[in-house]
């Protein structure tokens, strides 16, 4: 089978080594099973990289990333700190502006005032275009799914959430009027998340909201250890979007190189890859049902570990979870 879906792979530092490995042993088994084929080039990045060439990434290593159609970069209800009742069979997607925002604008910084005291300063802008092309993204995922968008913001006391508010209704109404939209303020939103989970489908929202709502989206399933995530760029000419695919809960050097990491966030974003990038949606599913049934063998690494469950090394949560996609395939 021809390789034509390239793939870069970035470990990173801390865990990532020791995840990535499980998630390649994914890849690698729909190469064996001849199911897909993947062009894997790897690269290093964050600390590795710069304890090899001095920088945190290097010109070649970008290049590489700009050339591959998708960067890899590093069933749980009992194990939520919410009710059973109110977790199982969650599935929730928020997508969160990335470059823009209050993180990136200006003024910003710290000043020293007439008085002698400092003042910190930091601004929330965005532009409509900025807004337009992430609302864009919610509402192409939202027709993939369940074909609802929540657009977050705090248009009551933020002009620029008033801005996010018109941008998505024109957008939804000029392009996406098979996908229904509604808005909800973002104290509200973190109270919901944690009161009725299941009434979203997808949420888009602003970076500085995005960042604390997805933190709060990810205790739901009871560890940041089982949530991918994706940074999808704009459309290509052939329609398809640069993308970096990423566990969301980073390095965590306190723990590496003792093989108990979970690897199932990585994982699962190699299913996001396969849906997102490249509209393989049977295979994504293929992988997330393998580790929906691994976990239902009562396998778990330490962060779900519950009563009545098994506490297994990274290594046998990627063991349990290659042997349950050979059993379905």
């Amino acid at each position: 089978m021809p390789a034509n879906r390239k793939v870069l792979v970035l470990a990173g530092d801390g865990i990532g080594p020791e995840i990535m490995r499980q998630a390649l042993r994914v890849i690698e088994f729909f190469d064996r099973r001849h199911l897909a084929s993947f062009d894997i080039s790897e690269g290093l990045v964050g600390g590795a990289a710069y304890d090899a060439s001095g920088v945190p990434l290097t010109d070649e290593t970008l290049d590489a990333a700009l050339a591959s159609e998708a960067v890899l970069f590093d069933a749980l209800a009992d194990a939520s700190s919410l009710k059973p009742e109110l977790v199982a069979g969650l599935d929730l997607m928020i997508v969160r502006e990335l470059t823009g925002g209050i993180y990136f604008g200006a003024p910003r910084g710290v000043e020293t005032l007439a008085d002698g005291s400092r003042r910190g300063v930091n601004t929330e802008v965005y532009t409509e275009a900025e807004i337009e092309r992430v609302v864009h993204v919610a509402f192409d995922l939202a027709r993939k799914r369940r074909g609802r968008v929540c657009e977050v913001d705090k248009a009551n006391v933020m002009e620029s959430g008033g801005l996010w508010r018109e941008v998505a209704q024109r957008v939804r109404d000029t392009d996406y009027r098979d996908v229904e939209l509604s808005f909800m303020y973002a104290d509200n939103c973190a109270m919901q998340l944690v009161r009725n989970p299941k009434q979203f489908d997808v949420i888009v929202t602003s970076n500085l909201f995005g960042d604390i709502l997805s933190d709060c989206a990810a205790m739901l399933t009871g560890s940041l250890g089982m949530l991918p995530s994706a940074s999808l760029g704009a459309p290509a000419a052939a329609g398809r979007r640069k993308a970096l695919y990423e566990p969301v809960h980073g390095s965590a050097p306190d723990i590496a190189g003792k093989d108990v990491a979970n690897p199932l966030a990585c994982i699962l974003s190699f299913a996001m890859m396969l849906r997102y990038s490249f509209d393989m949606a049977e295979e994504a599913e293929l992988v997330e049902d393998a580790v929906r049934r691994a976990l239902a063998t009562g396998v778990r690494t330490g962060d779900i570990v519950q009563p009545n469950t098994a506490r297994v090394s990274t290594r046998v949560m990627g063991d349990t979870v290659v042997r349950e996609l050979e059993k379905t395939a």
